[in-house]
């Protein structure tokens, strides 16, 4: 018997997993779903294909449900260690019932198996909110920032000329405007209307056909603090609508007792794919999506709160342009300004969310600066069609290239992920170091320029600490347009910073005070968090990593 059979046996004896059927009501709205009326079970020969299989841990607190006989929905479902389960499975051979207060006591006893204090909480629902209107003020700050470095700072400072169009100090100081095209495509990112479902979702809208939503943790399996604390997280989710099931990936010899894991046998082969995109590939062919399927891709360290998780529910019933999506990631769920160096260095990945990716997914619709490999919402058709067998260190871009190529649209969740950021330096550098040369080996055009604008940044950060030194022995004045340009790149690269720790911290919900004391502070920590940036992609290109690195966090 192998490894992976012993745990399935374990894992049923202690869960004991079933599929109940639930009718969804046709004209259930996404607010009423905190509200929901018990399910009812309809018997099996009356199952239509609009119903749903709901994965349940039963708990024997009556003898009326112990000596019934319930008919099980289907007889091809998966135990809690993803293994088939044969005919014979204590998982064909559940009990049933009729009697109305068997359902009561039964629900009420799931309610009551989760009475911790909830760890998924965030402020999502005013965040949103401040996103939708937020562009107005980003158009406002970044105007008067680049007004006040040019007109304001006094003359003795800047050295600015509007006599000269041109002089010798140009030539070492054209790596201040390098990252011009990176600044001009995150400022129509930022002062572009953020994408709401405000007036976009209507209760009257024909809803899309939703059988099975995933929430899919995926671990490597060491760090299992982690994947417990995102257990314990999201257990409870399944309660806000039938058609969720919390599922956590990982790869043999790892276990996890008492959850809902899946892991992925060493026996399994792929053409190129390893670590976590072969455990994807496989889950995905044991779980047999359909069209109608949606998985919601997350890392061990990310946390969804209930608020987020229905307004993804929204974007799969009501956007029906779009076949996977995703939306923004805060860094604020551990550790959160543990070390300020960190948080700060992560800020710049909020802001890269809230104004590129923002235009992407809200204008574009199509992944031109690429995808994350967390917050990844896609439908299970699209999945089918592309695969995970994809042999790359950024699955996740290269998954996103290839929906393109086959027709694939994205769109704008309009919820948050909450992660958290690394806990040393050299995690901080082996993450990024692997994003880079990642990116830059995918076969396609796009990934290889922002690689290449992912460089010429590191060029201007190492250009522009030189030509200070250089401005210093030879001074000279810097022509008025040179420096306009200089500081509309310098102001939108800071704020994209400062905007990150701002909605980090309002998310916290953080006391005023103390959010107007980090906005200084992120502005001086910005500096060293740029050179941290700069020495990972310096360190990817004198040594590539050969593996997927795991970051601990």
């Amino acid at each position: 018997m192998s490894p992976t059979t012993k745990n399935l046996q374990r894992n049923n004896q202690r869960n004991h997993v079933n599929y109940e059927a639930v009718d969804l009501p046709e004209d259930e709205a996404a607010e009423e779903m905190d509200s929901m009326s018990s399910p009812t079970y309809p018997s099996h020969s009356s199952i239509l294909p609009k119903r749903q299989l709901r994965k349940r841990k039963s708990i024997d607190y009556s003898s009326q449900l112990r000596n019934a006989t319930y008919p099980i929905a289907n007889s091809n479902n998966f135990g809690g260690m993803g293994v088939p389960l044969n005919n014979n499975s204590k998982l064909h051979q559940r009990k049933s019932h009729t009697a109305v207060n068997v359902i009561s006591e039964l629900s009420h006893a799931l309610l009551a198996d989760d009475n911790r204090v909830r760890t998924n909480t965030g402020n999502t629902k005013f965040v949103m909110t401040l996103l939708s209107e937020l562009w107005i003020i980003n158009l406002i700050c970044i105007t008067a920032g680049v007004y006040f470095m040019n007109v304001m700072i006094p003359q003795s400072w800047n050295r600015y000329t509007d006599v000269e169009l041109w002089n010798v100090s140009c030539y070492w100081k054209i790596a201040w405007i390098l990252p011009l095209p990176y600044s001009l495509i995150c400022f129509f990112g930022l002062v572009l209307p953020f994408r709401t479902p405000k007036f976009l979702y209507d209760n009257h809208m024909t809803k899309r056909r939703l059988d099975n939503l995933y929430l899919l943790t995926v671990t490597k399996g060491d760090n299992r603090d982690a994947v417990y604390r995102s257990w314990d997280a999201h257990k409870h989710l399944e309660r806000l609508h039938p058609t969720i099931r919390v599922h956590v990936l990982t790869d043999e010899p790892y276990e996890f007792e008492k959850i809902n894991c899946y892991t992925c046998p060493t026996s399994f082969q792929t053409k190129g794919s390893k670590y976590k995109a072969r455990a994807l590939e496989w889950y995905r062919q044991t779980m047999k999506y359909t069209e109608h399927d949606w998985i919601l891709h997350l890392d061990e360290e990310s946390v969804v709160d209930d608020e987020s998780v229905k307004r993804i529910l929204q974007f799969i019933w009501y956007e029906h342009e779009y076949h996977w999506g995703q939306g923004v990631i805060l860094y604020n769920q551990y550790n959160y300004w543990t070390n300020w160096l960190f948080t700060v260095a992560d800020a710049i990945r909020v802001g890269d969310d809230l104004a590129r990716f923002q235009l992407q997914y809200s204008y574009f619709h199509r992944p031109i600066f690429g995808a994350h490999g967390s917050f990844l919402l896609t439908n299970g058709a699209v999945e089918n069609e592309v695969g995970w067998d994809l042999g790359s260190l950024t699955e996740d871009y290269e998954f996103a290239m290839k929906a393109w190529s086959l027709g694939y649209k994205c769109g704008k969740v309009p919820g948050l992920i909450r992660e958290q950021s690394p806990m040393d330096m050299i995690g901080f550098l082996k993450q990024r170091r692997r994003w880079y040369v990642g990116i830059s080996r995918l076969p396609h055009f796009l990934p290889k320029l922002w690689a290449f604008f992912w460089s010429v940044g590191t060029l201007s950060l190492y250009g522009t600490m030189i030509s200070i030194v250089l401005q210093l022995i030879y001074p000279h004045d810097t022509p008025r347009w040179f420096a306009i340009m200089k500081d509309f790149s310098f102001v939108n690269f800071v704020y994209l910073y400062i905007l990150g720790i701002v909605i980090q911290d309002i998310d916290r919900k953080l006391n005023p005070f103390l959010i107007l004391l980090h906005i200084p502070l992120t502005f001086l920590l910005q500096f060293p968090a740029s050179i941290m940036e700069a020495a990972a992609v310096t360190y990817g290109i004198i040594s590539p990593p050969t593996g997927f690195d795991v970051i601990k966090k």
